[in-house]
């Protein structure tokens, strides 16, 4: 849907708030939080203290992942009578590892104009802070709590050259590392705790030595930036179908496995397609 309009009329605004430091805030979404009708919070007593700070006064509504589902019909009904909304969460950005998409997703399917405000994330001062390579990076947010998810999810990532930032609860933090480790290996790791606040810390080396480093440093929001594959793969002991599959397995498409053998072997991507499909 085209947005050139949106500057009149009925809206949903999405505006990042400080992670920590309250002068991160911008003046854009100062000015915005002043002219919006309605603000939508995940925890009001956490916006609250923040428009005090700020000296504004605003009609505050919960929504969060638990009554997004209510939470959305109501913000439509709002943009219906040609109010115009804010929506916030306690901090960073609203939809990144925090609440937000269900409502953003139902009010774009009802027409109405949805504007991002740049601002606050604690992801990009983690990975440019790191010292790990800052292109391509990956951004996958929570791990799953259980272990055994934890480490599918893992496995999964294993394979990829990227950079890779995560985010973390104190209370799950070593046990994340001890998965990270196995799984991943002892990779290079920055460990980035209190972004932006009086107590911001982080923590370079590998996986074993950090480990040792944060076993009393519970406390805190921690962002692990984590270093990519950087090992070849060997795959001379793999046929070529076996070598397909195992890509088709991973979830690429058949053509996209073929190009991605042809490339591992540096064979033409013909010879590939023609082997795997007398073979298969």
């Amino acid at each position: 849907m085209n947005q050139k309009s949106y500057q009149e009329g009925a809206k949903l605004y999405l505006i990042p708030t400080p992670i920590g430091n309250r002068e991160d805030i911008t003046m854009r979404a100062i000015n915005v939080l002043k002219e919006v009708d309605v603000l939508f919070c995940e925890d009001t007593r956490v916006t609250a203290q923040l428009l005090k700070y700020l000296d504004i006064t605003k009609k505050l509504i919960h929504s969060d992942d638990h009554n997004e589902d209510k939470m959305k019909e109501l913000a439509l009904s709002y943009l219906q009578e040609g109010k115009t909304i804010g929506l916030v969460t306690d901090r960073g950005t609203p939809i990144i590892s925090d609440p937000g998409y269900k409502v953003v997703s139902f009010i774009l399917d009802h027409g109405y104009p949805v504007i991002s405000l740049p601002g606050p994330t604690a992801f990009v001062p983690a990975l440019t802070m790191s010292g790990l390579a800052p292109s391509p990076f990956l951004f996958y947010g929570f791990l799953n709590a259980k272990k055994t998810k934890r480490e599918k999810e893992l496995k999964k990532l294993s394979p990829f050259p990227y950079t890779m930032i995560f985010y973390e609860a104190p209370h799950r933090l070593m046990e994340t590392l001890e998965s990270i480790q196995e799984i991943l290996g002892d990779r290079e790791i920055a460990i980035c705790r209190e972004i932006s606040k009086i107590h911001e810390e982080i923590y370079r080396g590998t996986v074993s030595s950090i480990k040792k480093d944060v076993e009393e440093m519970l406390k805190g929001e921690y962002v692990l930036v984590v270093a990519g594959n950087t090992m070849e793969e060997d795959y001379s002991d793999l046929s070529i179908v076996e070598h397909v599959k195992l890509y088709i397995e991973d979830g690429m498409s058949e053509k996209d496995a073929i190009k991605e053998v042809a490339k591992q072997r540096q064979v033409p991507k013909s010879i590939i397609y023609k082997e795997y499909h007398l073979g298969k």
